[in-house]
């Protein structure tokens, strides 16, 4: 690999950093009865809320359509993800020591599938969280479902629910990417064969 394509992959291990002490996720909700709006962060190893209050505002409106209590404590997840970040930064590392363009596209094919894996679990959970309801629930609205978008915004009752990567979703992106670019540079760059 040549210097530019390791420094490169050293800038997106760094970028994985950010991972750990932004958060990665942004979801908000506006209504006529909030005009400050709600929201709530899903860090690499938790979930808070925008405001102090808001993830226990958020849980108590659940509540009344029959979604199930956000406990940061009971997502798997939160617990695996600070360890394949990790992963991904050692390996990240090991690329940029050793040079090895095998190697590099190895970890940029592993991160994308990492990315996307996420992001999948990610829409999975909020299918969960949005379609199964308590059928005791206080209000019901037949043939409603409250899940909120993976990216993007959207109507649910009078609620406009928006979701949008956090700095640290966004840093995850530019890392991935930035492997992508020195693996291009360094394809680029191999003598032709003959």
């Amino acid at each position: 690999m040549r210097v530019l394509s390791r420094a490169l992959v050293v800038l997106a291990v760094l970028l994985i950093g950010v991972a750990y002490v932004r958060p990665l996720w942004h979801i908000a909700l506006e209504a006529p009865q909030y005009p400050e709006g709600l929201g709530m962060y899903i860090w690499a190893d938790k979930i808070t809320g925008e405001k102090p209050q808001d993830l226990n505002s958020i849980n108590g409106l659940n509540h009344y359509i029959g979604m199930k209590e956000i406990v940061p404590e009971s997502i798997p997840e939160l617990r695996l993800m600070p360890y394949l970040l990790a992963g991904l930064a050692a390996l990240g590392v090991l690329v940029a020591l050793t040079g090895s363009r095998k190697l590099l596209l190895a970890w940029v094919v592993l991160f994308a599938l990492l990315a996307v894996a996420g992001l999948a679990d990610f829409w999975k959970w909020g299918y969960e969280y949005g379609h199964e309801l308590d059928p005791t629930a206080a209000i019901k609205v037949p043939g409603m479902a409250y899940q909120p978008p993976v990216i993007g915004s959207k109507q649910l009752l009078n609620f406009r629910a928006t979701s949008w990567p956090a700095l640290g979703g966004l840093a995850l992106m530019a890392s991935v990417a930035l492997g992508l670019v020195a693996a291009v540079l360094d394809r680029r760059r191999r003598p032709a064969a003959g």
